[in-house]
């Protein structure tokens, strides 16, 4: 494999790393493979600490084609907790308003579901990597002060109920890049009258990469350790 001239390596993010994390675990792996310090290495699509999945990996000249790879088609499944909201719209935070949900029936969710396919506009979390005046909208929020993120034009092609109870659901999401799923989360819940937040993620394609394409970590890791290397023609060895 050619990590200089460019490689897309399919990841499934573990549970609990950040994006960044598994870019810096994969940089160090191809820094030891290679002989390179200094090789590029970025991601097509952040997935946040919670959610699991498909990640794009690109390397060398990879990285150029990364806002290409952003822009592809993504599918989740989410599962939505019923009658509580927290500050973040997930685990990330407490719990700080419950609802009842006694009132929820299967049709309720299937025609509150269906009000979000199309084009909608979605206020982003203000637990989100949105910038105002130049810092991260997350930063301001971790401190308590108030966020005021301006809606966003996104598409939903498909939303799909797969478990439902009047606690909990399960939903298949299609959509366009952009959308956060834990601020769907939050208006399925407001449109059920009962809040909700997001309590598991899971991204099971990126364009026409699946699951099932994906390496883990380790995976991807002893890939790096045992595949021939190859370096373009024009390729210079840095000076360490």
């Amino acid at each position: 494999m050619n990590f200089i001239e460019g490689e897309i390596l399919y990841i499934d993010k573990p549970l609990g790393w950040t994006s960044f994390d598994a870019v810096k675990r994969l940089r160090g792996s191809l820094t030891r493979r290679t002989g390179i310090k200094k090789i590029k290495v970025g991601h097509a699509g952040t997935l946040d600490p919670l959610a699991t999945g498909v990640m794009l990996v690109c390397t060398g000249r990879a990285t150029k084609r990364i806002e290409e790879l952003q822009a592809g088609v993504k599918e989740y499944v989410a599962t939505v907790a019923l009658g509580a909201t927290t500050p973040s719209f997930d685990l990330e935070t407490e719990i700080d308003a419950t609802y009842p949900t006694e009132h929820i029936t299967r049709d309720m969710v299937d025609e509150a579901l269906s009000k979000f396919l199309g084009t909608i506009e979605q206020v982003p979390p203000s637990y989100s990597a949105c910038k105002i005046d130049g810092q991260r909208a997350y930063h301001a929020a971790r401190k308590g002060k108030e966020v005021e993120l301006k809606p966003k034009t996104l598409v939903i092609d498909e939303i799909e109920l797969l478990e439902y109870s009047q606690q909990s659901i399960t939903i298949r999401v299609v959509c366009s890049k952009g959308t956060y799923i834990r601020a769907l989360a939050r208006d399925i819940g407001a449109a059920l009258g009962s809040g909700g937040h997001l309590t598991a993620l899971r991204r099971t394609r990126v364009g026409a990469v699946g699951i099932a394409d994906c390496l883990s970590i380790p995976q991807a890791e002893e890939l790096i350790a045992k595949v021939d290397i190859e370096y373009p023609a024009d390729f210079v060895f840095p000076e360490n």
